[in-house]
């Protein structure tokens, strides 16, 4: 399948592995984020909850830009969840550090979030970035992977991937996951709004190994209100289906067994 995956993402996704350090990750966080230590702890308790504290993985972030993202800008759902994603990075990933995709129709725009930088900084970025366009999965699916395979990076992945709808280009989108079952790359997606999500529960379902070598993928709707989810209650079903990502991905020699 011939697929235009859009003009490239410009992030830097190497990543340095570290050992387990909630501890120092937390001291760390009262630091330099204050604000995210609740967070931090609430994501960690999810994590030991889900048998996976202690793995390392580089976290990142794709926001969906379409026309009809626009009031989850601005009643601050996007950036309530740029926080979550931060206070989980921190647990797993030792750089403080979440690059974000923003895209639409193509690729929007490529920044970061960091303990140092996360306040109030989701909008600034999403308003500076002008048409909200499509809903193109593909090309933001596409930027991280391209960028995780350049980077050298040694630790498994784990996409927090946002949307409100289906994608323009079904088939793109199945294409890229299925292609992307060897890797080690989690994609885990999250839908705003109450759309059905037909084709993200289809895409969570796609069958084993008749399409895909491992699942790579889970889903969860966060509903018309995202925010009104309790923390733990999304961590709890953002990591859901990851223990058992880790667990097939090791099998298949996919992820190092030793992480």
């Amino acid at each position: 399948m011939a697929i235009d995956y859009g003009k490239p993402a410009r992030i830097d996704y190497r990543k340095e592995p570290g050992p387990d350090a909630s501890a120092a990750a937390l001291e760390r966080v009262a630091e330099r984020a204050p604000g995210l230590v609740s967070l931090v702890k609430t994501a960690a308790v999810c994590l030991a909850k889900n048998q996976v504290s202690g793995r390392r993985a580089a976290v990142y972030l794709v926001l969906d830009r379409s026309g009809s993202m626009r009031r989850y800008y601005r009643d601050g759902s996007v950036q309530h969840l740029a926080e979550q994603t931060l206070a989980l990075a921190a647990n797993l990933d030792d750089d403080g550090v979440v690059p974000v995709v923003f895209f639409s129709t193509g690729i929007d725009g490529t920044a970061e979030i960091s303990l140092d930088a996360y306040r109030d900084r989701i909008n600034p970025l999403h308003d500076s970035m002008g048409h909200m366009g499509r809903t193109n999965y593909h090309v933001a699916m596409q930027a991280v992977i391209d960028h995780y395979e350049s980077s050298g990076a040694t630790d498994p992945a784990f996409v927090v991937f946002q949307t409100d709808g289906s994608p323009t280009s079904r088939a793109a989108a199945e294409h890229v996951l299925c292609t992307a079952a060897r890797l080690p790359i989690f994609w885990q997606f999250v839908g705003f709004g109450d759309d059905e999500f037909r084709f993200l529960r289809r895409l969570d379902d796609l069958p084993v190994p008749g399409r895909r070598v491992v699942d790579n993928a889970g889903f969860l709707a966060a509903g018309d209100a995202p925010r009104s989810l309790s923390d733990a209650d999304l961590y709890d079903r953002l990591l859901k289906e990851f223990p058992h990502w880790l667990a097939a991905a090791r099998a298949a020699g996919i992820v190092d067994r030793e992480g």
